[in-house]
């Protein structure tokens, strides 16, 4: 079996795959101050709760953007699985020709999604990630990451009104049973919905427009479900992509190494 670790700025995500099969999987929220101990036992609690046995865990392999808690991780998986983990962007590369103009700025993340999309689609292919950012990703028909767009997530924006603007409360994150609200709940959140709807099939367009191609649109992250069911610019939803990309990386290194 093979543990995958997708480390986000809001989530760390753990998936267990078996013959390249997700077969488990649970989140933690990222602490940066959390200790290698605390991490090493929720796992372990997991793992016992399921009835997985621990040294049935062959590989870990880890993707993160998070610099400030890969110190407590590396030690738990040390300590507690008896691993030497498997680092993408430290130990091992993502293997995608990367086009961005400095390379080292693009986020382990995002070229695990295009690797991980492009493995499975084999076309040109725009790969939406709504994370605590809001990401686009361009994949050329080649499989070449070509670069693409960020902005602010859904969660980080309405917490943002709910800090600057007095009077407006912490709500939510819901699909809207009418777009017109009738008071300060309803109004934030049809107002989150629609404006990045909007914003989503408008990114869509322009980027298919200065691709000059038709690219399959594929939707990845928590909230990819809610967004991709106002708008037919989304083509599928996979919210295991980047821990399916994880393992797909892990078996690749080990049949090179």
């Amino acid at each position: 079996m093979i543990l995958a670790i997708d480390i986000g700025n809001t989530n760390m995500e753990f998936g267990l795959f078996k013959n390249s099969k997700l077969i488990n999987n649970f989140r933690l929220v990222t602490d940066r101050n959390t200790t290698s101990d605390e991490i090493g036992l929720m796992m372990l609690q997991f793992f016992r709760v399921r009835g997985i046995n621990t040294s049935d865990i062959e590989d870990v392999v880890i993707a993160s953007v998070v610099p400030q808690i890969m110190f407590a991780m590396n030690n738990a998986i040390k300590k507690y699985l008896e691993k030497v983990p498997i680092i993408v962007g430290e130990n091992c590369d993502v293997p995608i020709k990367n086009n961005y103009k400095i390379k080292k700025e693009v986020g382990v993340d995002r070229l695990v999604n295009a690797f991980c999309a492009y493995k499975i689609y084999s076309r040109a292919l725009i790969v939406v990630d709504f994370g605590t950012a809001t990401t686009f990703d361009v994949v050329s028909k080649d499989g070449c990451y070509e670069g693409g767009c960020i902005f602010p997530g859904i969660k980080i924006s309405m917490e943002a009104l709910n800090r600057y603007a007095a009077k407006l409360p912490r709500v939510e994150i819901s699909a809207p049973e009418v777009i017109i609200g009738k008071d300060t709940v309803t109004s934030m959140q049809s107002g989150a919905i629609c404006g990045f709807v909007g914003a989503t099939v408008h990114t869509i367009k322009c980027l298919k427009k200065e691709m000059g191609c038709d690219a399959y649109v594929v939707a990845t992250g928590g909230l990819s479900g809610l967004i991709a069911s106002y708008t037919d610019s989304i083509n599928i939803v996979d919210k295991k992509l980047s821990l399916q990309g994880l393992n797909d990386i892990c078996i690749m290194f080990r049949e090179q190494n």
